[in-house]
């Protein structure tokens, strides 16, 4: 009993201690009781398809802003999607049907050869920008490309246009013009946005497969022309 009475001693005090009001807690243990910001931020499940649709929309319009008028802004390679890119090639592949590589062999690029070059020549500058140490993703690697396809889409609408008006040299000529600037706009907005991301010793060796990828694809524009029914 003196034992037990002798190890229960230390803590036979504690009782009668107390704490003052006075004297500051660390630390903060609250619980909020609501949803916090961030999930009804992002949170989408109650919201009607309409808004869903409208705000994709508007993210695919100002995407399309930054590219023709590319400036040091992380919003097209942040936000990343496919559906731009997607839209730009199924209209590429629409304007381009029914058309004539040269005026000796009918059946110019198809609507499957379309996305074969523009998907196939995207994953493969994707890959060699990845195999020389880019920092991009491989998904925002095909955003950008896909994205910076639109100047040359809006060239080939003029083409189209200028074709029923005029179909000679003074059509060729302003064709050539607006394809060599759209040319030039598209590679250029998509190195200012992939340049950053490659070391500085192998930016040519990024930028020229996209030189080419953009080419090839100036190219189908610029010698695309209507095709004529056949002479019985």
């Amino acid at each position: 009993m003196a034992a037990e009475e002798e190890a229960s001693r230390p803590f036979a005090g504690l009782s009668d201690v107390s704490i003052s009001e006075d004297i500051p807690v660390e630390g903060d243990i609250s619980v909020p009781v609501g949803p916090s910001r961030t999930e009804e931020e992002f949170s989408t499940l109650d919201e009607p398809v309409k808004e869903t649709i409208l705000r994709d929309l508007r993210a695919v319009g100002n995407k399309f802003i930054h590219v023709l008028y590319p400036r040091r802004s992380s919003a097209l390679l942040r936000d990343w999607d496919l559906w731009g890119p997607l839209l730009l090639c199924v209209t590429l592949a629409l304007l381009l049907q029914d058309g004539t590589a040269d005026s000796d062999h009918e059946g110019g690029p198809q609507f499957a050869e379309v996305f074969v070059i523009v998907w196939f020549g995207s994953i493969i500058i994707t890959l060699n920008s990845k195999l020389l140490g880019g920092t991009l993703s491989f998904f925002q690697s095909l955003c950008v490309l896909g994205y910076c396809i639109l100047p040359l889409t809006v060239a080939m609408v003029v083409c189209r246009i200028v074709l029923f008006g005029a179909s000679g040299t003074i059509g060729f000529v302003v064709r050539l013009v607006v394809v060599t600037a759209s040319f030039g706009w598209s590679t250029f907005a998509s190195t200012a946005f992939l340049s950053d991301s490659q070391p500085a010793n192998r930016r040519a060796l990024v930028v020229y497969p996209v030189f080419l990828f953009y080419f090839v694809i100036g190219w189908m524009v610029l010698t695309f022309s209507p095709s004529t029914e056949r002479q019985p």
